[in-house]
């Protein structure tokens, strides 16, 4: 049977926001530019500013794009937990493990239904391991590329998801600007645009009583990386948006803001760099955005469409919700229909965990509680 949160009312997530606590990176890895999976920060990019001008949509042509039809579940950020445990010789304390990706559509949940979700989950030792639902996730893109026909004198959809990977090109560098030579800074307008090399922050955070461990990818970083674990990074997030030239372009806008703001939030970011384009994808303008101020500006500006407390304490609610509806092994679904006001918890399978957990992380796990209770004599966590 189905356990079912309601969304609406939304005003009862009204009011002081619940405890945060500031998000902690307690472990990093990337992806290679052939996407493979390494322990380390290899594919970590530094902050130089692009030239305006630049035309968003050169080198689509040449675009090295990473297929995503293959289910990648949580492997890589359960690699990751595996070896920080094997370090600190101790299981994590997060209640909740997921992608960054997965929290952004729950907090976004009070303002933004168009969509909805599909996640998989799994309880095993205390703690819900969340993944999107891959099967949905495919099958919702291929109806949306079907039903895309590009509006007159727009630029077809998959052009303008290439922007943002060519804006992150013309912005970044493999090394601090110091190292590199000007010949290479000034040619990232004929590099080869690729999405498969990725660096992830893994962090541990926490939304009123839950304590979350999140894993997502880190565009840039500004300086370098503090020598003292846990301390805050100068993280940079990237993104793209139209030119704001009248009314409509500005509320667009001022709802994007949340998501950017969310996302920022989840990992720690502190600053946002927003290319704006032109409707044919000229970069016309940078704006630097500070994470921490977007709550404040957007409610100075008036703005109606989203209120940053809510979108915390809404999933601290949910959260505490979720951890009690979750109460047994199998996999359970986490739905939210497009324009549903609800979200739906239910068990499809009742034993096991699927595929969200590796055997691999399993087995490290069964180890690991059998080294805590040898070593200190009472039973495993």
């Amino acid at each position: 049977m189905a356990s079912t949160f309601n969304i609406q009312p939304i005003g009862r997530f009204n009011g002081e926001c619940e405890p945060v606590k500031r998000p902690k990176e307690i472990a990093c890895f990337s992806y290679d530019n052939k996407h493979e999976f390494h322990l380390d920060d290899r594919s970590l990019q530094w902050y130089y500013p692009p030239e305006l001008g630049a035309d968003l949509s050169e080198g689509f042509d040449q675009f090295d794009k990473h297929d995503d039809s293959e289910d990648e579940h949580i492997d890589s950020l359960l690699k990751t937990i595996m070896a920080h445990e094997e370090e600190e010789g101790k299981k994590i304390d997060a209640q909740i493990v997921t992608w960054r990706g997965m929290m952004t559509k729950i907090m976004s949940s009070p303002f933004e239904d168009r969509d909805g979700f599909e996640m998989n989950a799994t309880l095993y030792q205390d703690c819900i391991f969340i993944e999107e639902n891959h099967a949905w996730k495919q099958a919702v893109k291929q109806e949306q590329q079907r039903q895309q026909q590009p509006r007159r004198g727009q630029m077809p959809p998959d052009v303008m998801t290439y922007w943002g990977y060519k804006f992150e090109t013309l912005c970044c560098l493999p090394r601090p600007w110091g190292e590199v030579t000007r010949d290479l800074i000034e040619n990232r307008d004929k590099e080869v645009v690729s999405n498969k090399a990725q660096y992830c922050s893994v962090v541990r955070t926490g939304i009123g009583k839950t304590i979350l461990c999140l894993g997502g990818e880190v565009d840039a970083i500004w300086d370098s990386k503090p020598t003292q674990k846990g301390a805050p990074i100068n993280w940079i997030e990237l993104k793209t948006s139209v030119e704001i030239r009248d009314d409509r372009t500005m509320q667009n806008f001022e709802r994007k803001l949340m998501k950017f703001w969310i996302q920022s939030f989840l990992l720690g970011v502190p600053k946002i760099i927003v290319g704006f384009r032109s409707q044919k994808g000229i970069l016309t303008k940078l704006e630097e955005i500070q994470t921490a101020k977007i709550p404040e500006t957007a409610a100075k500006r008036g703005v109606r469409s989203w209120d940053a407390n809510m979108c915390i304490n809404f999933a601290s609610a949910f959260l505490e919700w979720l951890r009690n509806a979750i109460n047994d092994e199998g996999v359970w679904r986490i739905r939210r229909r497009p324009h549903s006001s609800t979200i739906e918890v239910f068990r499809v399978e009742e034993v096991g965990h699927g595929r969200i957990l590796t055997d691999e992380f399993i087995n490290w796990r069964i180890k690991l509680s059998l080294n805590s209770s040898g070593s200190t004599g009472g039973s495993g966590s």
